[in-house]
């Protein structure tokens, strides 16, 4: 029998479904006889409940499960006759005046849109290049050298300048009151790299041991202590002691501390060039697939499903709550976030997801076995037991489905680009990693 599909607005849609009563009555009894069988009730040996008891007792939730399976049931056979592809979860009521001897019940729901996707030769697409070159070698080697750093305490009349581990007391106060977060006693910080704010670390540097100092600062408006935010606190600072660092030498015992079991310095560079050119073709292809997706979204035209949208706000309100949460926020999973701070970014993931799908199904760009095992390997060869964490990948279905995702990206990214007028920028290392 045809399934009668009335069009409401865009991608909504509704269906009148009809069950008869008998059915429903033959299936409420098989299933209250198959209760019969378990259920136990005082006065009662087991199994042997009446009939009429025990439909007294469950009938109605009974009938109501069984209704809620044959509504379902019907409406999934309606929609595959109809070659529907349902978006969300349909809204079922009852519906008055069905004929004699059936229940009928109307369904509104949303179907995914089509999805058209304009002449990809037309678009145009920035790909961005970058090479691993001698000065981010060298980089890279003083950051292991600072990482395995020591420190000595310098002379009691040497000052303190950039680089040197100190020893503070400070308090701050905020018109004349302390405040949360002020005040500390044996403090250490290194001094010129970003670990306090620029004024604190101004007035500190130049200072001797034994010395205080007492000195204006204001937080910026963007503060992480809210309750500080964009207000001006007096400091008073008190030196107690400055230690120097010491870079160990790049010398054999030291190459090798860091795995390279040649122990030259020829080998330790060549492992930190293999290290960067990994990380710097992640960032490229992140770079460049970030710009072929939006290049899909300018060129699709598509109609989006509410439901979709609305389930993809929540799981990013989830996901803020968690992250709230692994903060130490206080009750983060009741926290009160505004569904409209994420409209905008869930109607982006959803489109992106529709026009995405569209193009790996009419073009076969599906994730390969051997793409996803060699993505797999690629991410496990920065770590020192590169097998491990391929068995740890493997062994979870949830992490291959995000590999997968990845690989079907990246596919899409080469097929597009392939398609495109592709615009070629080279950027230098220090522009990729962000340090320019």
């Amino acid at each position: 029998m045809a399934v009668n599909v009335e069009t409401l607005e865009k991608l909504e849609r509704k269906i009148t479904l009809e069950l008869p009563v008998e059915v429903i009555q033959k299936e409420v009894e098989n299933r209250l006889k198959r209760l019969q069988r378990q259920v136990k009730m005082d006065g009662f040996r087991p199994g042997k409940v009446p009939l009429n008891v025990v439909a007294q007792r469950y009938g109605y939730s009974v009938h109501y499960e069984v209704m809620n399976d044959k509504v379902g049931e019907a409406f999934n056979a309606a929609a595959q006759e109809a070659r529907l592809r349902i978006a969300g979860t349909p809204r079922i009521n009852e519906k008055e005046g069905a004929p004699e001897g059936k229940v009928a019940f109307e369904a509104i729901f949303e179907v995914y849109p089509e999805v058209k996707i304009g002449d990809l030769a037309e678009a145009e697409v920035e790909k961005v290049s970058a090479e691993v070159n001698e000065a981010a070698i060298d980089r890279t080697l003083d950051i292991l050298r600072k990482q395995r750093r020591t420190f000595g305490q310098r002379p009691a009349d040497e000052a303190a300048q950039d680089g040197d581990r100190v020893t503070i007391d400070f308090e701050g106060k905020i018109d004349g009151e302390p405040f949360e977060g002020g005040k500390a006693t044996g403090f250490q910080f290194l001094l010129g790299e970003g670990q306090m704010l620029k004024e604190f670390e101004d007035a500190v540097r130049g200072m001797k041991p034994g010395e205080s100092k007492t000195f204006p600062l204001s937080f910026p408006e963007d503060y992480h202590g809210k309750d500080v935010a964009g207000k001006q606190a007096d400091f008073l600072v008190t030196l107690h002691k400055v230690e120097a660092a010491h870079l160990p030498e790049v010398n054999e015992a030291f190459i090798k501390s860091l795995g390279i079991a040649e122990g030259t310095v020829e080998a330790l560079r060549a492992d930190i060039k293999k290290n960067l050119e990994r990380e710097v073709k992640f960032r490229v292809q992140a770079r460049n697939k970030a710009a072929v997706m939006d290049a899909l979204v300018a060129k699709a035209e598509l109609d989006l499903p509410k439901a979709s949208v609305e389930a993809e706000v929540q799981r990013l309100i989830e996901a803020a709550r968690a992250d709230l949460q692994q903060r130490g926020v206080k009750d983060a999973d009741k926290a009160p976030i505004p569904a409209e701070l994420f409209q905008e970014q869930a109607e982006r993931r959803v489109r992106l997801g529709l026009v995405v799908a569209e193009l790996v199904n009419a073009n076969g760009l599906h994730a390969k076995p051997e793409q996803i095992d060699a993505h797999v390997n690629e991410l496990a060869a920065s770590y020192e037991s590169p097998a491990d964490v391929v068995r740890w990948y493997k062994s979870d279905n949830r992490r291959l489905a995000e590999i997968e995702a990845i690989v079907i990206e990246n596919n899409v990214t080469e097929f597009v680009l392939s398609k495109a007028k592709v615009i070629d920028k080279t950027l230098s290392f220090e522009e990729l990693m962000g340090q320019a």
